[in-house]
């Protein structure tokens, strides 16, 4: 038994937490909805809903070098129907299928910035929302940037901005970058950088 399915106590439940059975309630463009019977640590069970998502990428892409005094980032500013306006966000988009996660990031800096970067290094993966969706967020930095032209989707409205690290930083203490996955890739980033 792994430690994950151990109770907070250290003891083993009565039985294994997990799926008991699911039910299919809704397929979208973007994330399907489904409704789980699940077994909790206790051994109750109850209804959880939950959206499953192919996971995506994210990439802090320097356009100097990163390891150099304050290096600069490229952000983009996007609309954002569901927070009601713009936000400040590192490139970032949906695994398609089975994709590996570099070619991802190197795709959407490509198809957002039209950049293309000739070294991307991982920096984390991490569960945005675990409450109730199963996505996972890759975080990659690039450098070596060599700009050309972009690819957006019909949907993305976004311009392509400018800026220092320590500018990014101290928009993210003032609440001005408010994106879950940038403020992540912008501190792994900097923290990064603080173990050149």
């Amino acid at each position: 038994m792994s430690d994950d399915a151990k109770s907070p106590d250290g003891s083993a439940p009565a039985q294994e937490p997990g799926q008991i059975a699911t039910r299919r309630v809704h397929t979208g463009r973007m994330v399907a909805l489904d409704v789980d019977t699940v077994r909790f640590p206790d051994g109750s069970t109850g209804e959880m809903e939950i959206f499953r998502h192919p996971g995506a990428c994210a990439v802090v892409p320097f356009l100097s070098d990163v390891r150099g005094e304050d290096p600069q980032v490229l952000l983009i500013k996007q609309y954002r129907y569901a927070t009601g306006g713009w936000l400040y966000e590192i490139p970032a988009g949906k695994l398609d299928g089975d994709e590996d996660p570099e070619v991802c990031a190197r795709r959407e800096l490509q198809e957002e910035t039209g950049c293309t970067a000739a070294r991307v290094e991982r920096l984390t993966t991490f569960f945005p929302t675990p409450g109730f969706c199963d996505e996972r967020i890759h975080i990659y930095l690039a450098e070596g940037l060599t700009m050309g032209a972009h690819q957006r989707e019909a949907d993305e409205f976004l311009t392509v901005e400018t800026m220092t690290l320590s500018g990014a930083l101290a928009m993210i203490e003032a609440g001005e970058i408010r994106d879950g996955k940038s403020i992540v890739g912008l501190l792994f980033a900097a923290g990064f950088r603080a173990g050149r």
